[in-house]
């Protein structure tokens, strides 16, 4: 049976099986306050932004200055807003889009013309494809000097415009601002945009010779919507006796976050079995009984044997695309039913497995999961013979050879990092977070961040800064040391007195192209690099660093790491003969016909 979703009046959710769109606009709400709006005679251009962009919610600005944004600058440090000058524009953005999701403010990037634009780009596409609101600040070259070999000239004779300067695929809506009367309109599209329920990336350029124009138009007050939709009660009845009609289970994604305890509820209030994607540990406790385990990358093998042996009637997905890094695809995932899938993003249902049963529902996941726990009997989401398999973990005891094994460093962590204090904690792109979703345990959610999504190296060796700021407290990063050699900010937590832990899994090569490519056949290919005292390198910046080259050295620098108020590395010497959990993804590769076999 096919389902089409739409929006009716009040933002409530129909479905139909009718061929019906989706249409769906957020509410706008502007306030005009004449003791409060922005007084044209008084303000520069940028000065009327700044204010705009505080009355938007925005807390923090992270970038790196330049002459062609000065007066943007100027204005930013005049500001409530709390400026961050990092040291490279990459960084700044990793870690503005961390903050995002340590406080849920909206958050700045700056940077000047030419590079400073371009090397933000990758953080940027990372923040898209995560779901971060992020406003890119950037400055351009005025018009009289456009095609004129300008210094770091920003124009359309020397920038891919399409997409750096209009709204599409890396940017939700993107402006350059030509005259001072566009403001108003900008500011109008940029409360709608942070008004949404999922992620808001947006550029706002203005040419250097505009900065400091006064500005000839008076601005209202904004204030954001909460536009998130919500089903209707024919949907909730619809999806309630779906679910009633057999035992079913729980995928919960990251867009599930914020839902954690009704979904609890839900889980113990039908006995639904529970399984995660990589991103979306912690959300459902990972020590509860009805927990299988991690999907996906790095996953566990109670997983499928929960789905060969038990395969529930329907799943319910909450907050996943159940893309490559959480299902494979594959068809062992798939229930005897279909899928119940509730998302934000009408584009999200039915696109992973198109040829499974799927009822789409567009719902913010708390708003769906609330009404649900009302309609939903209990004890309906498995049989009474329905044993859930045990996830897999062993301890290892400590040896005493040199290099340490990444399962004794993960098994510490757990205890020390995880259990022993409030710390986030977050891993890297490679086989740092393969180990950590494979090997750490969450019990609530906001404690655990995998970026898998655009999945860039250098996104945690910099986002760690932004998250313990925002935080105001510990973030712990897990990274390899191809990352931290590529884009580290250690020396601005140094300068701006943030405490930021990094675990670096020294190993001198880029460890999962290492084994990746032996896995998959390719026999001759160079991973390796000179090897890098980076507790050495922590302390010339004025960190705190300890080097660790054995085992039983481990837990106590994991403790003093979460004790210290300063940024601390642990430089960590790791065994790289130990195969990282990884095979379903080189398998994936395999199936793509990336091998030599």
């Amino acid at each position: 049976m096919n389902y089409k979703s739409h929006v009716t009046a009040g933002n409530t959710v129909e479905l139909t099986k009718l061929n019906t769109d989706v249409e769906f606009a957020p509410s706008l709400d502007v306030t005009y306050n004449d003791e409060e709006r922005f007084q044209h005679s008084q303000l520069t251009l940028v000065e009327a932004v700044v204010k705009m962009l505080e009355s938007l919610g925005v807390r923090y600005a992270f970038g790196v200055s330049g002459g062609g944004m000065a007066p943007i600058w100027d204005s930013l440090e005049s500001s409530s807003i709390q400026v961050l000058h990092f040291r490279h524009e990459s960084g700044a953005a990793f870690a503005a889009m961390e903050s995002y999701f340590a406080d849920g403010h909206p958050v700045v990037v700056f940077t000047t013309t030419g590079p400073g634009i371009t090397n933000a780009l990758t953080g940027l596409l990372a923040a898209r494809w995560e779901g971060a609101k992020v406003i890119l600040l950037s400055a351009c070259t005025s018009a009289s000097q456009r095609g004129r070999w300008a210094i770091q000239e920003t124009s359309t004779y020397t920038m891919p415009s399409a997409e750096i300067f209009t709204s599409g695929s890396l940017f939700h809506y993107a402006n350059t601002i030509e005259c001072t009367e566009e403001l108003l309109q900008v500011a109008r599209r940029l409360t709608l945009g942070l008004g949404r329920p999922d992620g808001f990336v947006a550029h706002l350029s203005i040419p250097t010779s505009l900065q400091t124009s006064l500005l000839n138009t008076s601005l209202p007050q904004l204030t954001v919507s909460d536009s998130s939709p919500s089903p209707s009660k024919k949907i909730i009845t619809e999806c309630a006796k779906l679910l009633s009609e057999g035992p079913f289970a729980i995928w919960v994604g990251f867009g599930a976050r914020g839902a954690a305890a009704e979904i609890r509820q839900l889980a113990q209030k039908t006995g639904a079995a529970v399984m995660c994607s990589p991103r979306g540990k912690g959300i459902f406790p990972e020590d509860h009984p009805q927990f299988v385990g991690v999907t996906g990358f790095a996953g566990h093998k109670s997983v499928v044997t929960y789905m060969q042996e038990e395969r529930p009637l329907r799943i319910l997905v909450l907050g996943t695309r159940l893309g490559e890094f959480t299902s494979f695809w594959s068809p062992t995932m798939v229930p005897k039913r279909g899928f119940v899938h509730v998302d934000i993003d009408p584009d999200v249902p039915g696109v992973a497995y198109p040829s499974a049963e799927t009822f789409p529902v567009l719902s913010d996941v708390k708003m769906f999961v609330q009404a649900m726990l009302e309609h939903m009997p209990e004890s309906l989401g498995r049989s009474k013979t329905l044993s859930i398999p045990q996830k897999e973990h062993t301890a290892i005891l400590p040896r005493t050879e040199s290099s340490v094994r990444p399962e004794v460093l993960m098994d510490a962590i757990q205890r020390i990092v995880v259990e022993g204090s409030n710390a986030v904690v977050m891993a890297e792109s490679g086989n740092s977070f393969a180990w950590a979703i494979h090997s750490l345990r969450f019990t609530e959610p906001g404690r655990c961040r995998i970026c898998n999504g655009f999945g860039a190296m250098g996104h945690f060796v910099t986002g760690v800064v932004g998250a313990a700021l925002a935080r105001n407290g510990k973030a712990v990063a897990i990274v390899g040391d191809g990352a931290m050699l590529m884009n580290n900010e250690v020396n601005t937590a140094v300068k701006l007195q943030i405490p930021a832990v990094w675990i670096v899994l020294n190993d001198a090569r880029y460890n999962m192209c290492d084994q990746g490519m032996g896995v998959l056949g390719f026999k001759s290919i160079d991973t390796k690099f000179p090897p890098t005292d980076f507790a050495m390198l922590a302390r010339s910046m004025g960190a705190d660093g300890i080097r660790v080259e054995t085992e039983s050295d481990v837990e106590i620098a994991l403790e003093k790491a979460i004790a210290s108020l300063d940024p601390f590395v642990i430089d960590v010497v790791i065994d790289p003969t130990r195969l990282a959990p990884s095979m379903s993804r080189f398998q994936s590769l395999i199936e793509q016909g990336a091998t030599q076999f």
